[in-house]
């Protein structure tokens, strides 16, 4: 468990009276040469924000169907602004691809579902929701004060106050939502002007979520999934909507009456089953391939990967019928 500088609602975070907080701020200046007046000038503008707290236990991905989750996302008006930003920025995103292999429609539906293309990327600032996580969470403390370090890092290093950024009640920040580790590892300087800017920069924004993909495996050239067809009721012999490595035999799932009615697999191929409920109490199965996996290495939720794959066929749907 995570222990807590305090708990009540105006509590901040002043190294001089938090003896863990200045034990990170003493580490990350003797670790990355920050200014330590700096970092203590940050962590006393630090609020404690117990609302973070509530949101991390209320994530849509574990209470929704997939048809409520699906409506959230797939509007038409989130595609027709898709497909803007795929024409604004068609440049970045070709480029991208041949960089990455990751097809435009993949980056912008990431971006549709992120902060829909840069409209809303979050209303909590980050140096509060990620202090009050490294201090209070009560299991991943410890992970969350790596982000804080690493949003530190970031912020100090760019010439950029800490206090000033904003981004989820979980400390993902700028037009992909990177966590600050993620960021660090992943966002590239797309434009080549000298700054990895995921705040602002939509360009970036491009490059690093195509990064992000080709990273954590994407496959060049290969889809995210294939329709099936199957029983009314989940045969209770598969195991449906795990976000881990494709494992699941094509011989496994015919012999529950699972059969892919889409696309090419070969007998030798592994997928993930996935079964998406609707309100009717009807299920929709989909087997996710390679590709689904690594969307889900984005946000480890099945429902999410579906959303993002729905959006971007829309995307790319709608771009193909209005250059007729």
């Amino acid at each position: 468990m995570a222990s807590a500088p305090g708990t009540r609602a105006n509590d901040n975070f002043d190294p001089a009276t938090h003896p863990e907080v200045r034990e990170m701020v003493a580490s990350l200046a003797q670790q990355d040469g920050l200014p330590a007046e700096k970092l203590e000038a940050a962590m006393r503008e630090a609020r404690f924000r117990p609302q973070v707290l509530d949101a991390m236990s209320h994530a849509a991905e574990r209470r929704l169907r997939w048809d409520q989750y699906r409506d959230i996302f797939i509007q038409p008006e989130r595609v027709r602004q898709g497909v803007a930003f795929l024409e604004a920025h068609r440049d970045a995103l070709e480029r991208a691809q041949q960089r990455y292999g990751v097809p435009p429609e993949v980056v912008v539906a990431i971006l549709g579902v992120e902060t829909q293309y840069g409209q809303h990327k979050g209303s909590h600032r980050v140096l509060d929701s990620l202090s009050t996580l490294a201090f209070h969470h009560p299991e991943r403390g410890q992970f969350f004060r790596g982000e804080l370090m690493a949003f530190l890092q970031i912020t100090l290093g760019q010439g950029v106050d800490p206090a000033s950024q904003y981004g989820s009640y979980a400390g993902a920040m700028g037009y992909p939502q990177f966590i600050p580790t993620s960021y660090q590892a992943y966002a590239v300087d797309f434009d080549d002007d000298g700054l990895r800017d995921l705040w602002n920069n939509p360009v970036d924004a491009i490059g690093s979520i195509a990064n992000y993909f080709s990273e954590h495996g994407w496959q060049r050239g290969q889809a995210v999934l294939v329709e099936a067809s199957g029983p009314d009721v989940q045969p209770p012999s598969i195991v449906f909507n795990q976000t881990v490595p494709p494992d699941t035999s094509l011989a496994a799932l015919a012999a529950a009456g699972i059969e892919p009615t889409a696309g090419q697999l070969a007998a030798e191929d592994k997928v993930l089953p996935i079964a998406l409920d609707y309100a009717d109490g009807h299920v929709r199965y989909v087997l996710g391939l390679r590709n689904f996996y690594v969307i889900t290495r984005y946000n480890h939720s099945h429902l999410y990967a579906m959303a993002v794959a729905t959006l971007a066929q829309a995307i790319q749907t709608a771009s193909e019928e209005d250059a007729l």
